[in-house]
């Protein structure tokens, strides 16, 4: 079955993305302040392993819901619009088909209203 976490790259290429995404994410100042505190290595594991689990990869994912780890940021929607961006640039960047590149906006949509707490 050609998944989306096949068609992404599988493990080695969510990594790739994921070292983009962060990399964009900590350039922006709207964003890098959310992660001054963050020991970004156990974060690029987590974000990787999350990634896997709703990309229709292996579910390896540990770590606490959407709503929980969320909780307290205040996070609004142009954040989570910036987050999105800077998701589909690091997607682009591995040359992801744009139909990929979209279903991965997509998966990752579902998750605004936990992201926003709303």
């Amino acid at each position: 079955m050609d998944t989306l976490f096949n068609k992404l790259g599988g493990q080695q290429g969510l990594e790739q993305i994921v070292d983009e995404f962060y990399k964009r994410i900590l350039a922006d100042n709207t964003l890098n302040h959310y992660f001054a505190h963050t020991d970004m290595v156990k974060q690029r594991h987590k974000q990787v392993a999350f990634f896997a689990k709703i990309f229709e990869g292996p579910d390896q994912y540990t770590g606490r819901s959407m709503e929980q780890t969320h909780t307290g940021m205040k996070l609004q929607p142009q954040h989570f619009d910036a987050i999105a961006k800077h998701l589909s640039e690091a997607v682009a960047v591995r040359g992801v088909s744009p139909e990929d590149a979209k279903a991965v906006l997509a998966h990752v949509g579902t998750l605004k209203d936990a992201i926003l707490n709303k």
